[in-house]
């Protein structure tokens, strides 16, 4: 669902998953690319969908390896 919301509205997802300096420049590039997309431009928009995925799964994997770390720690 994160993702989804990452795809339609990249800063939102980004401040709502807690990364708010991310969201910050993410709404400036979201913002610049959004106007350029009415007049024909894909590219900084798609860069802000791709940022938005990127640091939502980026923030995933690292939750993930700092869980598998506590669990080795665990059983010493």
């Amino acid at each position: 669902m994160i993702y989804l919301l990452a795809f339609f509205l990249p800063p939102v997802a980004l401040f709502v998953y807690g990364k708010i300096f991310q969201a910050i420049i993410n709404l400036v590039i979201w913002i610049v690319g959004f106007v350029f997309l009415l007049l024909g431009g894909w590219i900084l928009w798609g860069i802000a969908v791709g940022h938005a995925i990127f640091v939502i799964h980026s923030a995933k994997a690292d939750a993930r390896t700092k869980k598998i770390v506590e669990a080795m720690n665990m059983d010493k």
